[in-house]
């Protein structure tokens, strides 16, 4: 009888440790308030006159942050091996759809699953941040926001029509990723992507024309590979990243003519439907750093990137930016952060087949916020930021201000 009493107890002792190596976390952001938009330049692509439309609103889209739901998970598996997973989807507090994906259901961050080895790194595969999309995400003085007046990040739909340019990858679909431990402060990240079948892999545009309609580049036949270091020592945070992609079958009509800065092709009037033609490379590179002085972090941005026909190297957009910024708490509870940054869109050869004039513009951006931190999980946030591009010869001068104010609850 003790014999069998024992036995159980060993049992039961044996599952509650097993239990205990496994664990998973539910976690997410809610981020609602109040936005104001003005958008300035042309209506359309057959109204090149120039034109201001002012929008305001309760939002749901996250002026600081895309709200999200996010399950992640670690397993023990012994001798310093571990498995891992991450799901993560976003949110939209105050659309019907809840995650304003409709019938399609929720809209996919990031998800993949992965083993880790102590002291060696850890290797995954689902849908997965880019290592530029990373590096910004330690270097960016904004923090990632969804405002206007950031060169280096992408806004999202909320701030009107023209106004969603990013100039690098976010995700890739369907990647293989590799990530070494830290060693002597540097830590290397790698990522291939082979046939990606999924629209969730390419940035909206590199432009920022109003006349821009379109969510993609393409949705087949990419294959990407991309790479990143991080450097870590004392204050000092440094990180180089790049990615490449190509594409054989690009999206004829009108998400071809909307991947142009607007310079380039007249705000696409008379474009041609597939300028760069179906098959096109992309590469997106870029240098960050930050330094965190005590009472104030500085921030230094670089990033360059750059879409090439396949048929004609000389047929190419390209849009290259660098920024600066700072971030401080001003009291333990009030923290505030400032950006500046220029760039410069390109463009020469627009038809793959043939080349035409050379088109080039310049753009400035700027964005200041604010955090009041009502604990360490809820924060009230005001934020405003401005862009502008200039007029050329081809093109009326066109740009975008935004604020948000709101509440924001991380979990």
């Amino acid at each position: 009888m003790k014999k069998s009493l024992l036995a159980v107890a060993a049992i039961g002792a044996f599952a509650s440790a097993a239990q205990a190596q496994s664990s998973v976390t539910v976690y997410g952001i809610l981020d609602v308030g109040f936005q104001g938009v003005t958008t300035r330049g042309p209506l359309s692509s057959s109204n090149a006159s120039e034109t201001k439309v002012n929008t305001t609103r309760f939002s749901g889209e996250g002026s600081e942050t895309t709200s999200r739901l996010g399950f992640r998970g670690t397993e023990d598996l012994g001798g310093g091996m571990s498995a891992f997973f991450t799901a993560e989807f976003q949110l939209a507090p105050t659309d019907v759809t809840l995650s304003g994906q409709g019938g399609n259901g929720l809209a996919n961050r990031q998800t993949f699953v992965g083993l880790k080895k102590n002291g060696i790194g850890q290797a995954a595969i689902g849908t997965q941040y880019s290592p530029v999309h990373l590096a910004v995400g330690r270097t960016d003085p904004g923090m990632q926001n969804n405002m206007v007046g950031n060169v280096i990040y992408t806004t999202n739909a909320s701030q009107g029509s023209g106004q969603t340019a990013t100039s690098y990858t976010v995700r890739y679909n369907n990647a293989l990723t590799l990530q070494t431990e830290r060693m002597a402060g540097f830590q290397l990240y790698a990522l291939y992507n082979n046939n990606n079948s999924s629209s969730n892999n390419t940035p909206a545009s590199i432009g920022t024309s109003t006349a821009s309609s379109a969510t993609g580049y393409g949705e087949s036949n990419n294959t990407a590979g991309a790479v990143g270091i991080n450097y870590v020592w004392n204050k000092l945070n440094v990180d180089l990243a790049l990615n490449s992609s190509k594409n054989t079958s690009y999206a004829a009509g009108a998400q071809t003519a909307a991947a142009m800065p607007a310079s380039a092709v007249a705000n696409t009037v008379n474009a041609p439907a597939n300028a760069l033609g179906t098959s096109v490379g992309m590469t997106q590179s870029y240098a960050g750093a930050t330094y965190d002085f005590g009472i104030l972090k500085a921030y230094a941005q670089y990033v360059n990137s750059k879409v090439t026909s396949n048929l004609n190297s000389n047929a190419y957009l390209q849009r290259s930016a660098q920024q600066i910024g700072v971030r401080s708490f001003i009291t333990p509870t009030i923290e505030a952060w400032g950006s500046v940054g220029n760039g410069r869109y390109g463009a020469g050869a627009l038809n793959a087949l043939s080349a035409t004039t050379n088109a080039t513009a310049n753009f400035t951006g700027y964005q200041v916020g604010s955090n009041y931190w009502l604990s360490k999980r809820t924060n009230l946030y005001a934020i405003y930021g401005s862009t502008q591009v200039s007029s050329t010869s081809l093109n009326a001068s066109e740009g975008a201000s935004s604020y948000g104010v709101g509440v924001r609850h991380t979990f």
